[in-house]
């Protein structure tokens, strides 16, 4: 059974919590809901746009810390302010980016060679063998699995190979 923290007990426990354990973050900032989209954060969005820069704080006065050149690049929103989101590239980074700059569009990106399967099960047929960086549309997601759409593609790749899927908690 989890037990359910008070907003400042939640907070207090994040100071507390691993760089690395994303997974752990998002589950634990599920419940919070935006003031200023009206959306839970965290959460995923994607890149609108292939040139997108990420700054140091929230305005353009801020200096560029990334220029992201991939449309479709997952990101996942971790704070907003009134026109800016601050985000989570794959790779760990944090930056913040002008709102309109990301699509509500799902999408992932592989994270290792995944096989895309006909179906939902490591025994299906494959698909296609894909390579790490490759970003996916999200159609959906049952247990173990996604399907998703690469190029032309369709097909079933396993969730953990995948950044950009939303938590169990949070849906997709």
């Amino acid at each position: 059974m989890k037990a359910i923290l008070s907003p400042v007990l939640a907070i207090l426990a994040l100071a507390f919590v691993p760089l690395g354990n994303h997974q752990a973050v998002a589950e634990q900032e599920a419940q919070r809901v935006s003031q200023f989209s009206g959306k839970p954060v965290p959460r995923f969005e994607s890149l609108r746009y292939s040139a997108v820069h990420g700054r140091q704080g929230p305005s353009l006065d801020h200096p560029i810390l990334w220029r992201y050149e991939r449309t479709g690049l997952p990101m996942l929103v971790v704070r907003e302010t009134h026109g800016w989101r601050r985000v989570r590239d794959p790779d760990g980074d944090e930056v913040w980016m002008q709102a309109r700059m990301l699509s509500p569009d799902p999408t992932a990106v592989l994270m290792g060679e995944a096989v895309m399967r006909r179906k939902p099960d490591v025994d299906a047929a494959g698909v296609a063998q894909l390579k790490p960086g490759v970003i996916v549309e999200l159609e959906a997601c049952e247990g173990a699995y996604c399907q998703v759409k690469a190029d032309r593609l369709s097909g079933w790749i396993e969730r953990g190979k995948l950044w950009g899927v939303e938590t169990d908690s949070a849906g997709l």
